[in-house]
């Protein structure tokens, strides 16, 4: 039976543009996931938008000396297109600077006023007296009490990460004028917590297949006693209080935000000729509501929007918050403040948009923090889409193109080998089905490939370049069973890469309307004598230059922000191993005394060693580093009792021991040792 559900993301602040751990935390996960429930046959809306309202923004624009309309608008375009470019399928995108959620919003507060929900309060804040205005704890700066930085913000120490309130810091100054502030009463509303954290735990205690991440930021706040939280704030952009006395007063950005998923389903409904169809999805109590989330704003999604939800009164609850955790940037913390950043943009000028899906699917922070490397990067595409998925594809379609006529043959007398890889798509495809129902998109992601490398075994194990020259049924069967894996496969991998599948359904001929939906995935899903067309190899392989391009890329904008060099970077520490172990290996002095470049290699030299009781060859990965006159006479460490092998056809015996510099690449590990001598 088909289930609505409303899938919302994160709307991300419109001060700046989209970066990979972005995309790893909540955008990614919830395409998959709307993706992977359209092809289940379920209703779907999926609802994001731009957050336009709030402190960063002004200081955006302050920066540039523009409005903060102008750097809405900028920032929300910008990340419409990367959003449409890198396939996230929203049903809509909305702002909430628009119309309709700024009446949207005053609508809900003032129903929550008028229901006596709020709690009315005096205090005391900090005013610059110049400016003429209230300061939000980002426009006040000072010395930070913990550490003494000071250039600490009101609210956080960005030196020590102390959490902070204005109040707190020494020397506090406007970052308006740079004058020193004076405290001054004004009024604001807050929703009174407190009063719903009996209800808050008896609901989240029943929500038993959330993740245990999530519940655990939940209880940690609720076994802390929750206060009343303030939700206007003295500000000249935003949704202004609906109230009269209220000037100069706005909802604060928590509040309007999450509003702005109920308003983008207005326009949304708006817009396709239905006015009232948003009700369906947040109002009717079938409908199972998803936030997709980073795991800094749990409480706002777990805890804060659901008090206003029930204090409203009229909206369904969230069924899930499948909140993910951060994404690192090569072994170090994503910083867009240093320039440590991937920009989606950026990426997608020089790669395609599938392979970074695949590769953040693949690495996705599911339940603890996880690290994107470029090198990671290449390997998952070059290993697993190119030689795996891509290399299954092109061989069952050139065989079929050249022994078939390009249409695809019967299965006459299969053998059990043909039938378990055909029941295989079915049980994997359940299997897969299980994954993106619990959010598991990694493991959803290797059942898939899981496939695809099953269909690569079965085809070589079959060996249908011998079997088309002794019996043309077998090779037929082989390549019946691959092409219903690939058609299997161009349905599996759609949520994770849609630009693929979309080419394999249409070199397959598959004559539908819309989507194919799981369910009709199935072992004869390709008719007998179905023309298959020829295609292009459907992954290339990424090359180390381009790889490198992109390393040096992130460590020059990172310097060009700071002024400085990004921190060293460690390889991690390898398995640990006994005192046994290192005695296995024979270490020895030698003395280089000739060197050469292989032919046809840009890494590849030749060295010719003396090892004390014999002289010997050696090829090693080191031209780009050293040129061959330069290394003569050096005496080096060598391991002298690695099995010998043949590269580019000449005999290497050992291996050279290099250290990797990040400064300056492979060095040498000299000895003054004489040569032959042992290394303990």
């Amino acid at each position: 039976m088909s289930k609505r559900i409303l899938v919302t993301a994160a709307l991300p602040y419109a001060n700046g543009p989209l970066h990979l751990g972005h995309m790893a935390g909540a955008y990614l996960p919830s395409d998959l996931y709307a993706r992977y429930k359209r092809l289940a046959g379920d209703e779907v809306l999926f609802i994001c938008g731009s957050d336009e309202h709030g402190v960063p923004i002004t200081i955006a624009a302050d920066k540039e000396g523009v409005s903060p309309q102008e750097i809405v608008d900028r920032y929300h375009n910008i990340n419409k297109k990367a959003f449409e470019d890198f396939g996230i399928s929203f049903d809509y995108y909305g702002r909430t600077s628009s119309s309709t959620h700024r009446d949207f919003s005053r609508r809900f507060f003032k129903t929550l006023y008028e229901k006596g929900v709020f709690v009315k309060k005096t205090e005391q804040q900090y005013f610059d007296v110049k400016a003429g205005m209230f300061l939000a704890d980002r426009y006040i700066k000072g010395t930070c009490p913990k550490c003494g930085y000071e250039e600490s913000y009101g609210d956080q120490c960005e030196k020590c990460g102390t959490a902070l309130s204005p109040t707190e810091l020494i020397n506090p100054k406007s970052m308006l004028s740079g004058e020193v502030p004076e405290m001054r009463e004004t009024e604001h509303w807050y929703i009174p917590l407190g009063q719903y954290e009996s209800w808050l735990k008896e609901w989240i205690s029943d929500q038993t297949d959330w993740k245990t991440n999530v519940l655990g930021q939940c209880n940690s706040w609720l076994d802390s006693g929750l206060t009343d939280r303030a939700v206007t704030r003295d500000l000249k952009w935003g949704v202004p209080v609906p109230l009269e006395g209220a000037d100069g007063k706005v909802l604060y950005v928590w509040f309007d935000a999450p509003i702005g998923y109920i308003s983008a389903s207005v326009e949304w409904a708006a817009q396709i000729g239905d006015p009232e169809g948003w009700k369906l999805f947040w109002q009717d109590e079938d409908t199972e509501l998803v936030h997709f989330i980073g795991k800094d704003n749990i409480v706002f999604h777990c805890i804060i929007f659901p008090v206003m939800l029930r204090a409203h009164g009229s909206y369904v609850l969230p069924k899930n918050v499948p909140a993910n955790e951060y994404l690192n940037l090569e072994n170090q913390k994503l910083s867009t403040s240093r320039g440590w950043a991937v920009w989606l943009h950026e990426y997608l000028e020089h790669f395609e948009p599938d392979l970074l899906r695949y590769a953040l699917t693949a690495t996705m922070p599911e339940t603890k923090d996880s690290d994107f490397q470029w090198k990671d990067f290449q390997s998952r595409i070059n290993n697993d889409l190119a030689d795996v998925f891509g290399n299954f594809v092109f061989r069952t379609f050139s065989f079929i193109g050249r022994f078939f006529d390009g249409k695809m043959p019967p299965l006459i007398n299969p053998t059990s080998q043909d039938l378990d890889m055909l029941d295989e798509i079915r049980l994997t495809g359940a299997r897969i089905a299980q994954a993106y129902e619990r959010f598991r998109f990694k493991e959803a992601a290797q059942l898939t490939i899981g496939l695809a490398r099953a269909g690569n075994k079965y085809f070589t194990e079959t060996e249908p370049w011998h079997t088309r020259k002794s019996n043309m049924d077998a090779c037929g069967n082989t390549l019946h069973v691959s092409a219903q894996v690939v058609a299997a496969l161009s349905v599996y991998f759609e949520p994770i890469l849609p630009d693929a599948c979309k080419k394999l359904k249409a070199a397959l001929n598959f004559s539908f309307n819309g989507l194919m939906l799981w369910e009709e995935v199935k072992p004869d899903m390709i008719p007998v004598g179905q023309e298959i067309s020829a295609m292009e190899i459907l992954f290339k392989k990424i090359e180390d230059e381009a790889i490198e391009n992109q390393t040096e890329l992130l460590k020059a904008k990172s310097a060009a922000v700071t002024g400085t060099q990004p921190e060293e970077e460690y390889e991690a520490e390898k398995d640990t191993i006994v005192f046994d172990d290192f005695l296995k290996l024979d270490l020895r002095a030698a003395e280089i005394l000739e060197a050469e470049k292989v032919p046809k290699s840009k890494k590849l030299l030749k060295i010719k060693i003396n090892i004390g009781y014999e002289e010997r060859i050696i090829v090693s990965g080191i031209a780009e580093y050293h040129k061959p006159e330069d290394i003569i006479g050096k005496r080096v460490a060598v391991v002298a009792n690695l099995k010998a092998r043949k590269i580019m056809g000449i005999e290497s015996r050992g291996m050279i021991l290099m250290a990797h510099d990040a400064k300056d690449g492979l060095r040498f590990v000299e000895t003054k040792a004489a040569p032959g001598s042992c290394i303990n």
